[in-house]
């Protein structure tokens, strides 16, 4: 189940978020009492809750334990009390004040130990001792400053004799509360709206249903996700959970952020995780390559991987971006896979010379074409020119050279900047080929000016479509639903999002 946080100041917002929840489906609320000014009424919120449909924990937290309770411990205690007493389903109470609440009624105990600074080493210890306080459920919240400190705090759940609740905050600490129903937790938490997170890298009631359907993961979940560093912007997880859904697969995507003095000691909890592929980027697309036993030929050339797939005792990396982005180009310029390709001998001016640019350079040498790389930063285009025989400008000459192809690989242009482009409006020739490997928005000014200037357009939306379908492929043997995954990423990076 999903237990949803509603914190209100009011009791008529509370009981209306609950009413609301219940309706949605929501099995199980937990009503923040502490977040209510003035005096707290148990049974006025008792007397109007949908018992029967959803479940309800009482809490009380102090602002020691991130709560906003500002009474007397002596008060704070009586109301837990008094919940107990109007028989709700749960009541949550710390573990160092357990001894100093008695259990009474039908009412079932969650015994809670909260740390908003780390995920202590003595976790195994700490929980031990908390089965020692009576408790029905043992609920752990914890910081995580280490991906590590997931894998640590799940392994302790699926070991737990006692059904046990275990959460690492903050977006380090994501993916133990999506995957933490494989690993027999109970319920996990979620927050009413995704702006109102009651906790650290708390996820939304939606987002917990719609984006990883949390309700369906179970132990034999295969788990796939994307590691990055920093990793909120990503939006592979809209795209593979909901092409999971439509093909019916028993899989779930996650956010990872990994820091890159993580990365290793991730790749070996990766397969405790449950983990059978990975999409990858910023910055671990080089480094991954020491935890590969193998890689696909292209890899080779182009040092960068962006896919890796775990298959029986081989981890096997791949590029999906460059066979993505050469499929666009040769789609926009007659048919692709044509022998010889139509990119051959095409003057292709390639701004940047980062992550992104190094795959597409190669797929362009490899086609014949002549390529021209222009950065911010002349030794690194100096670097990727030599690397692929092919030319470096300084980044203020971009605009004094002929080109047929244009291809944007810097981030200019992408959201919120959305007023900026690379080049000037007067720099677009008519049938010149214009490629913004920018997805959020589609419409780049780039792309609106080329579109003006009556230029052949390619956006970053087909690109990241197109080397997700590769990855989802590759993930599962089986064809991507294109078009789902298209709407699904239109969808989630419309203008209704800002």
């Amino acid at each position: 189940m999903i237990c949803v946080a509603i914190g209100r100041s009011r009791h008529k917002h509370m009981m209306a978020e609950h009413k609301h929840l219940a309706e949605q489906g929501a099995k199980m609320v937990e009503l923040r009492v502490d977040y209510v000014t003035g005096r707290v009424n148990i049974g006025r919120l008792m007397a109007a809750a949908p018992q029967e449909e959803c479940q309800v924990i009482i809490t009380c937290r102090r602002k020691e334990d991130g709560g906003k309770w500002s009474g007397t411990e002596e008060a704070r205690l009586l109301l837990l009390r008094e919940a107990i007493a109007e028989g709700v389903d749960y009541v949550d109470i710390e573990e160092d004040i357990a001894s100093q609440i008695p259990r009474f009624g039908k009412t079932k105990r969650i015994i809670s130990y909260h740390n908003f600074r780390k995920t202590p080493e003595d976790l195994e210890e700490l929980h031990e001792r908390m089965t020692g306080l009576d408790p029905d459920i043992i609920k752990l919240a914890t910081m995580a400053n280490d991906p590590h400190d997931n894998l640590r705090m799940m392994e302790l759940m699926e070991q737990s004799k006692i059904p046990t609740v275990g959460m690492c905050m903050g977006d380090i600490g994501t993916p133990s509360r999506i995957l933490s129903a494989k690993f027999g937790a109970p319920f996990t938490y979620a927050t009413f709206h995704h702006e109102r997170a009651l906790a650290p890298g708390q996820l939304s009631f939606k987002h917990m249903t719609e984006i990883y359907r949390y309700e369906k993961i179970g132990n034999d979940t295969s788990v796939f996700g994307v590691i990055a560093d920093p990793i909120g912007h990503s939006l592979s997880p809209h795209v593979h959970n909901a092409a999971f859904e439509a093909k019916g697969i028993d899989a779930v995507y996650c956010p990872f952020r990994v820091p890159s003095d993580n990365l290793d000691q991730f790749m070996k909890d990766a397969l405790r995780l449950g983990i059978r592929g990975l999409s990858v980027t910023i910055p671990h697309k080089e480094a991954i390559a020491r935890h590969l036993t193998k890689v696909d030929p292209a890899v080779k050339s182009i040092a960068a991987v962006n896919t890796v797939v775990f298959d029986g005792s081989e981890v096997i990396g791949y590029n999906t971006d460059y066979n993505a982005a050469m499929d666009c180009i040769e789609h926009a310029l007659g048919t692709i896979g044509a022998k010889p390709s139509p990119v051959k001998n095409k003057r292709v001016l390639v701004l940047g010379a980062g992550g992104v640019a190094r795959p597409i350079v190669y797929g362009l040498r490899s086609r014949g074409a002549l390529v021209t790389v222009a950065s911010r930063t002349r030794q690194r285009s100096d670097r990727l020119a030599k690397a692929f025989d092919c030319k470096a400008i300084d980044w203020e000459a971009r605009q004094r050279i002929q080109c047929d192809v244009l291809i944007n690989c810097t981030p200019i242009g992408m959201h919120p900047n959305v007023d900026e482009s690379p080049v000037s409006k007067t720099f677009l020739k008519p049938s010149m080929l214009v490629f913004d490997t920018v997805y959020n928005p589609e419409s780049t000014l780039l792309i609106k000016e080329g579109r003006s200037r009556n230029c052949h357009v390619v956006t970053g939306v087909e690109m990241f479509i197109r080397q997700a379908m590769l990855q989802f492929f590759l993930f599962t043997h089986e064809e991507a639903p294109a078009d789902l995954m298209r709407e699904v990423l239109m969808k989630t990076i419309g203008p209704v999002r800002y």
